[in-house]
């Protein structure tokens, strides 16, 4: 049984507080009866009574005590938040529920992720255990640092991520992992590596393959669903993952840069080769349809090669004026 219990891990069972207020009206009363219990007592050992005001005295400071240890199980939730409880080292269940409780006083609440915070004095800084051991159940915001990581080319990249999440089991999210903060950080960063290792940063323009860079709605949600069967083990559910930063790495950005220009350079010169074909053509098929002169195939070659050199230039072509006969 321990053994499938350690193999499957925890779940999230409810636990029932009782009413706050009905529980601090009945403290109130015992501690006034107690108080009272202790008066009396000290007048009857004045008066002579021993018996009688030994049994007050007793009764007094155990009533005292008991009302002390009560007032210790009071406790607020607030809308969104629980309190993971254990009873001398056993998880007795979570109180989920928002409004004014009260627990049995042994039960301490589990929170991992909460450090000790430190307080400056005159004297210096001490380092006190954090009292509020309440788990947030809001929806909550990681930030992921940018990291170094290689794509599918093997190419060095620079990426960052946002991820938006929330506990939804309390008990997984403390007996299952260490810190769960901590825990669902580092395996963000493993599944930026192992998802961005099977994309490419940019793809060519005649691929269909998705990329890091073109495609990055469906970059994310494969993310998500990698980083989801990460953390389930944590009771942790991931509501989304955006990419916020996606460059080259500086090794190797001039060199992309470069690609890229002689890409569009090379794009360029394609379309002006297209419009400069496609005006050649026009005005042979012009010249020839309304009879401005007749021209032999090689007069024709001659023509096409000057306007070429005309259209695709880039400066200004500087024209050269014949005074003596074409022939």
């Amino acid at each position: 049984m321990l053994a499938q219990r350690e193999k499957q891990g925890y779940e999230e069972k409810k636990y029932k507080g009782k009413n706050g207020y009905g529980m601090l009206f009945l403290l109130l009363v015992l501690l006034v009866a107690s108080v009272t219990a202790l008066v009396f007592g000290f007048m009857q050992l004045a008066d002579g009574s021993g018996a009688l005001g030994g049994v007050l005295l007793g009764g007094g400071v155990l009533l005292f005590l008991l009302s002390l240890l009560g007032l210790c199980g009071l406790r607020v939730i607030s809308p969104k938040e629980a309190l993971v409880l254990t009873l001398f080292g056993k998880y007795v269940g979570t109180l989920r529920e928002e409004g004014f409780f009260w627990i049995n006083p042994f039960c301490s609440g589990v929170n991992p992720s909460v450090g000790p915070t430190t307080v400056t004095t005159v004297q210096g800084s001490v380092s006190i255990s954090g009292l509020n051991k309440k788990i947030s159940l809001k929806t909550m915001t990681l930030n992921n640092e940018k990291q170094t990581v290689n794509d599918e080319l093997g190419n060095p990249i620079i990426i960052g991520t946002i991820v938006i999440w929330r506990v939804v089991d309390t008990a997984k999210a403390v007996f299952n992992v260490n810190n769960y903060k901590t825990y669902l950080s580092t395996q963000c960063d493993s599944a930026i590596r192992n998802v961005t290792r099977m994309y490419p940063y940019d793809v060519a323009k005649d691929g269909d393959e998705k990329s890091l860079r073109g495609s990055s709605q469906e970059v994310a949600e494969t993310l998500k669903t990698d980083l989801q069967a990460r953390v389930d083990t944590a009771g942790l559910e991931i509501m989304e993952v955006r990419i916020t930063h996606l460059s080259y790495a500086p090794e190797i950005a001039a060199a992309m840069l470069q690609r890229q220009q002689a890409e569009a350079i090379i794009a360029a010169r394609q379309k002006i080769v297209e419009g400069a074909v496609s005006m050649v053509e026009m005005a042979l098929r012009n010249l020839g349809e309304n009879g401005v002169v007749e021209l032999d195939e090689e007069r024709k070659a001659a023509m096409v090669s000057n306007l070429m050199v005309v259209l695709c230039g880039n400066r200004d072509a500087q024209p050269v004026v014949n005074s003596g006969s074409i022939y």
